[in-house]
């Protein structure tokens, strides 16, 4: 069974972080959503989360896939901490999905994953970054990474994690199920 480990931080876009867990365990995906720290946190619009597990607990094993959601200030706690950076390096170095939608590209680019990288985020998120090469698209994979825009993208985004995961005809059987 594939893995992914979906983390959220206080401030993560909680619409964007549910849909892509909803969305993958619907696939069949073995899901971890990991908190960077114990106990429930605040989504970016205040919604209280309580995830699975902590990152430093989910940091014992081993994924397929890293999805990082956006939302402020989700993204800058996201990026501030270095378990999350050395995480994201570690598993694009060994082919693995990288993942991120919204403001959370940034995290990606900061890292130096999305150098002369074709990606995608909410509008300005990328632009400190020069070396990244921005499309409009709603969802942009390059590779192993893989970006889009926003929570109006969630589910699009949500669906092609969910077909590199568990292939195209389950990724269909879910759609099908949402009544797209």
């Amino acid at each position: 069974m594939k893995t992914a480990l979906i983390l959220f931080a206080d401030g993560s876009e909680e619409l964007e972080a549910i849909t892509i867990v909803n969305i993958l365990r619907r696939a069949g995906v073995s899901v971890t959503l990991a908190g960077l720290h114990a106990g429930s946190l605040r989504g970016s619009r205040s919604v209280m989360i309580t995830p699975d597990t902590t990152l430093d607990e989910a940091l014992q094993h081993h994924y397929d896939m890293v999805v990082l959601p956006g939302g402020q200030p989700g993204t800058n706690n996201l990026k501030a901490d270095a378990r999350v950076l050395q995480l994201i390096k570690q598993m694009a170095q060994q082919g693995k999905y990288v993942a991120a939608i919204c403001a959370a590209p940034s995290v990606l680019a900061t890292a130096g994953l999305l150098d002369g990288r074709q990606a995608t985020s909410f509008p300005g998120a990328l632009a400190p970054f020069p070396a990244v090469k921005p499309q409009k698209s709603a969802v942009v994979e390059d590779g192993n990474l893989i970006t889009s825009r926003g929570p109006g993208t969630a589910m699009d985004f949500a669906l092609l994690l969910a077909e590199r995961l568990a292939g195209r005809e389950k990724r269909q059987e879910v759609e099908a199920g949402l009544q797209r």
